[in-house]
């Protein structure tokens, strides 16, 4: 049986990460636990190869007992850890790193995150908002960017078989993307393809989309402002509408598919799903995410 530490060392590396939420969902997850133990921010800004291998081997000595990684480091890291589990190996990005018998274990909790939180927004039908029912045929999904987050999305998508659209600005990383997943096995052949960020090219999607999800940082605070959704094409008049952006609570694109009548949901949800997840590799402690409530 593994050893347990008496308090546990936790945090997040990645860069920009002064405004994380992270600190306090995993402070209350210690506290819901019962657990001593703190979740600390390890900023290492990209370009610093050596920062980020350091932050690994103090892991692997059991100074710090796990750690979460975002951008820019969720590939980055892969070459530094000895192994990858099966859903982070097929998304090709790391998000939680622990030690398992001596050797350091990259985790990708997104995936599984995201799809947690996406039902409770395919739940809601309230008033006024639309669909009562979703397009006929296999259920559609289109994806804004084409970056780590991106990459989970589209994974937990094809293995729940939907069929997917990546469109990012530059074309060549959708269309890597989508032929990383074409190449790898998945419950059955991957239905997903690229199209540019562009509306001449989007707008032919749209009537059979059944959810549109923003993996790029545009609408995020302290970022980039506005909708990435492009300019004088109508949302999609018959999907859901998931923002990964948790900061702010509600984005540009968000308020835009309210005023148009469609269901909405930001990443917050996906956020504590993921941590969750996280905090049972590192802790064996399971908790419902309705904790946070």
């Amino acid at each position: 049986m593994a050893h347990k530490p008496q308090k546990y060392e936790l945090g997040l590396i990645g860069y920009p990460i002064h405004a994380s939420l992270s600190p306090k969902i995993h402070k209350a997850a210690l506290e819901e636990t019962g657990l001593a133990g703190h979740y600390r921010l390890y900023p290492v800004p990209p370009g610093e190869p050596h920062a980020l291998a350091d932050m690994l081997e103090r892991v692997r000595a059991g100074e710090i007992h796990g750690l979460n990684v975002t951008i820019p480091h969720k590939q980055a890291v892969i070459p530094l850890l000895d192994e990858l589990s099966e859903t982070a190996a097929a998304i090709g990005a790391v998000n939680t790193i622990s030690l398992k018998n001596g050797q350091l274990r990259g985790d990708n909790t997104d995936a599984q995150g995201f799809w947690h939180d996406l039902q409770n927004l395919l739940r809601e039908d309230k008033m006024g908002h639309k669909p009562s029912q979703p397009p006929p045929g296999p259920p559609q999904a289109l994806i804004l960017g084409a970056g780590g987050a991106a990459r989970a999305v589209a994974y937990a998508l094809l293995q729940n078989q939907w069929t997917v659209t990546v469109a990012a600005r530059r074309f060549e990383q959708a269309q890597s993307l989508a032929n990383h997943y074409a190449c790898h096995n998945t419950r059955q052949a991957p239905r997903i393809s690229s199209s540019k960020y562009q509306a001449s090219q989007l707008a032919d999607l749209l009537p059979a989309l059944s959810l549109l999800v923003n993996a790029t940082p545009v609408g995020m605070k302290a970022h980039a402002p506005g909708s990435p959704w492009p300019e004088g094409l109508p949302l999609p008049p018959m999907a859901a509408v998931y923002d990964l952006i948790y900061n702010p609570p509600r984005t540009h694109l968000m308020r835009d598919a309210e005023l148009a009548g469609l269901r909405v949901r930001g990443g917050m949800g996906m956020l504590v799903e993921q941590a969750l997840i996280a905090f049972e590799i590192w802790t064996g402690r399971k908790l419902p995410s309705s904790f946070m409530v």
